[in-house]
């Protein structure tokens, strides 16, 4: 074994000890792991940044931004009061509404921005019926994932799949190619989802706002007295905020609101001061000198203008760059954030140090104004009560017909997927439908890093021989077994590695093995790669495993038991067809 191949292999799992711990985001431990190729010298710096121009990550920012001219335009938002309607007649009836439009509309656009638009929906209907949020989250996110695994360009996996193939000489997929196969399990899949998994989701009634109803629990109303030993000094250096961690939300001096409130600000006496207060600082509060608690702890909707939003941060949201402290987040958004769920954990104290990830729940206190400049730039998505827009036709016509012209193109052969998305791209910002601001901020450039990033593996283990020598192994270890079987072990392997490794990072290391693998085994490649395909977006067993299954997570109020209680038979009942089901539609010979 030479020393590039023992070097690529120890960068590898250094990578993947990285994803396993989650020191860093996913994309910036897929950038230390191309970088740690280039530093040792297995990839030329040519090799190592060929992810950012490689046909998979092009293609995925163009489809970023069509995806975006279609949700821009408010089609999908304006059926939004007709799935309301429809949903609210029966639980049966909201699953299977809701099931089958996630998994339509996932098939030709982004899935996280499908589950994205239905959660406010969803939750509407919650709050209007008696219906409990965990019963139709995790069906709504698991129903996204089969759409996604039915065309070329439903998943950012099945890109890199058909790219990285391309590029290793072997022919890449049509946009309707496995359809038919993906289509199969998906009957399966939604049979599971609409008979099996209502009687394993968690049943038991549960506030409908948990996190609104606990956080107005700790919000109250504080008078500051003469003998006040905070009077005159600025919040930051205030007892109140340092020793107690309390949050003032806003103060009422000398019979008017103030406005702005920072670590800067004074508090003076008479002030009347609406502040958070952490459960565990309640009882220090009350025997705190200069300070009387008058009650009243829900916030006077009358008198402020800021009213309390529920919203999640979605993947690629800037908010999980760092602690709302360090986002100077209150300053910069004009918005306080009352409380965290994290991980299933509420919390209330020191907020303005926890690092932020992709599916927390946050509880805001601002105006819709200043939660609706968040959700426009993609940094949160509101879980509030949702009110459907109009469809603005000057924008939904133009973008209906671009992105029915993006995939007639791919699909009729008339151009590369690349080709016709990057055309489909420009047109939008050509006609007008998405300004070019609107175009860039519409790409999620932390999903474009991640794929340059992953992309290195691959390409290092090809270069250094490792995927031909891995191939070489398990094509002796499992020599004994049909191929049909070989199969069935790599999708069972593939499928656990992705609750480990991101689906983009499985991909990236399985694709050229199993490349390798198919022509040691003088067999065709296409089933190894629709297995690899299917296997890195049909995962099921953790909220942490597909990014729209951490959407869900804290909305839907689940504990992390719940799903594996509900994905993890899924994901054998899938498996087991999958060893049948691809060879029927992609023979080995």
């Amino acid at each position: 074994m030479d020393s590039d191949l023992i070097i690529t292999i120890v960068i590898i799992c250094i990578g993947i000890v990285l994803f396993v711990k989650d020191y860093f985001s996913i994309d910036t431990t897929s950038i230390i792991i191309m970088a740690l190729f280039i530093v040792a010298g297995v990839l030329s710096p040519k090799e190592g940044f060929s992810g950012f121009n490689h046909p998979a990550t092009l293609t995925l920012g163009c489809m970023f931004v069509v995806s975006a001219g279609v949700f821009n335009s408010g089609i999908l938002d304006g059926l939004s009061h007709r799935i309301i309607k429809l949903a609210k007649i029966h639980y049966s009836i909201a699953l299977i509404t809701f099931c089958l439009i996630a998994g339509m509309f996932s098939a030709f656009v982004n899935d996280s921005a499908v589950v994205a638009l239905l959660l406010p929906i969803a939750l509407t209907v919650c709050r209007e019926t008696k219906i409990t949020p965990g019963m139709l989250l995790i069906p709504i996110s698991f129903s996204a994932l089969f759409g996604g695994t039915c065309t070329l360009i439903g998943t950012s996996t099945n890109i890199l799949v058909s790219s990285y193939a391309e590029e290793y000489g072997v022919e890449g997929f049509g946009m309707f190619e496995f359809s038919l196969a993906a289509l199969c399990l998906a009957v399966i899949g939604f049979a599971y989802i609409f008979f099996v998994a209502p009687l394993l989701l968690p049943k038991a009634e549960k506030e409908q706002n948990p996190l609104t109803k606990e956080a107005e629990k700790y919000i109250t109303e504080l008078l500051v007295e003469m003998d006040c030993p905070d009077s005159k000094k600025p919040l930051h250096m205030s007892k109140l905020v340092n020793d107690h961690n309390v949050q003032v939300l806003t103060i009422l001096r000398e019979g008017s609101h103030k406005q702005s409130i920072g670590p800067e600000t004074f508090i003076l006496e008479g002030d009347v001061m609406k502040v958070m207060i952490p459960p565990k600082a309640l009882n220090g509060i009350r025997s705190l000198k200069g300070y009387k608690i008058t009650g009243d702890k829900k916030l006077d909707e009358a008198e402020l203008e800021k009213h309390i939003y529920e919203v999640i941060v979605p993947f690629g949201s800037k908010l999980t760059e760092g602690s709302l402290r360090s986002l100077n987040f209150r300053r910069q958004y004009n918005g306080s954030v009352l409380a965290i769920r994290q991980r299933g954990e509420i919390l209330y104290e020191k907020l303005a140090d926890v690092k932020l990830t992709e599916g927390d729940m946050l509880l805001i206190l601002g105006t819709e104004a200043d939660v609706d400049a968040l959700v426009a730039q993609n940094l949160v998505v509101a879980l509030s009560e949702h009110k459907h827009g109009k469809v603005n036709l000057k924008k939904a016509i133009p973008a209906l017909v671009i992105a029915v012209g993006v995939v007639l193109a791919a699909s009729l052969n008339l151009t590369s997927i690349l080709i016709s998305s990057m055309v489909g791209a420009l047109l939008l910002v050509a006609t007008s439908t998405l300004k070019p601001k609107e175009a860039y901020e519409a790409v999620e450039w932390k999903v474009i890093f991640m794929m340059a990033g992953v992309l290195s593996m691959g390409t290092a283990l090809e270069k250094t021989g490792g995927a031909e020598k891995i191939a070489l192994f398990i094509e002796q270890t499992l020599g004994s077994y049909d191929a049909q079987v070989t199969l069935s072990i790599l999708y069972l392997v593939t499928f656990l590695s992705t609750n480990v490794l991101s689906s983009k990072a499985t991909a990236a290391l399985m694709t050229p093995i199993v490349i390798s693998l198919a022509s040691a085994m003088e067999v065709s490649e296409r089933p190894f790669l629709v297995a690899v395909m299917f296997a890195c977006s049909l995962t099921f067993m953790t909220p942490v495993s597909y990014p729209t299954n951490t959407m869900v997570y804290a909305p839907g109020n689940y504990r992390f038991n719940d799903f594996l209680k509900v994905g993890t038979p899924l994901n054998i009942v899938i498996w087991i067809a999958a060893t049948f089901v691809i060879p029927y539609f992609f023979p080995f010979k």
